[in-house]
Formats: C-alpha cells, structure tokens, sequence
C-alpha cells in the first residue's frame, strides 16, 4: 500500500484531537478534514445531543456510512492533511494512523470545561459529563463493530498510541510529527 501525506487523528473522547491537530496543521502546514464537525452539524440541525445522535446512528447506518465515506472520498482528492475521525485510520488506511488515549477522569473535565461543546453536550456537573462519555464510547463501540467489524479500541490498528493525560499539546504534536517522519522514510 502507498503512504500518503495523511495523518488520521483518532483516539478517546476529549483526548486531544481537535487541539493537537491544530498544532500539526500549523507545523506542517497541512489542510484538515474533520468528520466530528460534520456528526456535531447534523446533530444540532436534528436538535439533539450528541450521544443521542449517536443512538439515531445505530438506528439509521446509511447515515453513519456516509460520514465515514466522506473521509475516503476526501483523501481520493486531496493530499498533506490532517483527518480528525474516529475512523480516519479505517476509512484511509494509507494515512499515519495515531491514536490518543486520556483518563476518563481528565477527559470529563476537559469535555466539561470545553465551551465548544455546550452546543451538544450540557451537563450540569463533570460526574454527569463523564456518565456520558462512557455511554457513548459503548454506542461507538458497538455501531462500529456492527457496521464495519473493526474495533477503534484495539490499538493495534494504528501506527502510534499516545496517552495525552499528562502531556502538553506541543509535546504530543512534536512526538506525532517525529514518528510521522520515520513513518514516511521507511
């Protein structure tokens, strides 16, 4: 399989993601695709949360495999960018597959304290933040595994795992471009 220029980003719900690739979109000088926007959008035009849409995925699969589709379709044209989505690394296998882990603990209160996120996610305290991610980490889960027969959570998926709990977004963007680097010149 060829290597493409393409970083898909994945991993844990509030792990990072959004700004770590703002990091390696700046560094790289790279374009972004983010599917997560695109489910956020539809979402909110439906009124509903996202851990319900999540449920109304699990129900409608045609809607679920468009998103999914779009990153494909995306990287067929395009080259030099960042996929922000879950299943970035399934759906453009060619791309550098990274995949950020977090503590459920710090990533509630992340998700609890992220103002881009109320417009989908409002919970009145971090415990119920929290009783949420995990609910909807089990949908994901179980529509993947359902729609595609892959599993986000077997890191053997992907080309770099990193746990985020502890790391500055700087520090977790230079080990990603690092690794990207030897990736590209095996």
């Amino acid at each position: 399989m060829e290597k493409k220029h393409i970083i898909s980003l994945a991993g844990d719900l509030a792990a990072g993601k959004g700004t770590v690739s703002a990091i390696l979109i700046k560094e790289l000088n790279y374009g972004i695709y983010r599917n997560g926007e695109y489910a956020r959008k539809l979402a909110r035009d439906m009124k509903l949360d996202i851990t319900s849409f999540n449920a109304f995925l699990a129900e409608h699969p045609e809607i679920d495999l468009q998103i999914e589709k779009s990153a494909s379709e995306y990287a067929k044209e395009h080259d030099n960018f960042i996929i922000d989505a879950r299943l970035g690394w399934y759906a453009v296998p060619e791309s550098f597959k990274v995949y950020l882990r977090v503590d459920i603990d710090v990533a509630a209160q992340r998700a609890f304290n992220d103002p881009n996120r109320k417009s989908t996610e409002s919970f009145a305290t971090v415990e119920e933040q929290k009783a949420d991610m995990i609910r909807r980490y089990k949908l994901e889960n179980e529509r993947y595994w359902k729609l595609y027969h892959v599993r986000k959570d077997d890191m053997s998926n992907y080309d770099l795992v990193i746990d985020t709990t502890q790391l500055a977004p700087e520090q977790i963007a230079k080990k990603i471009m690092d690794e990207y680097e030897k990736w590209l010149n095996q």
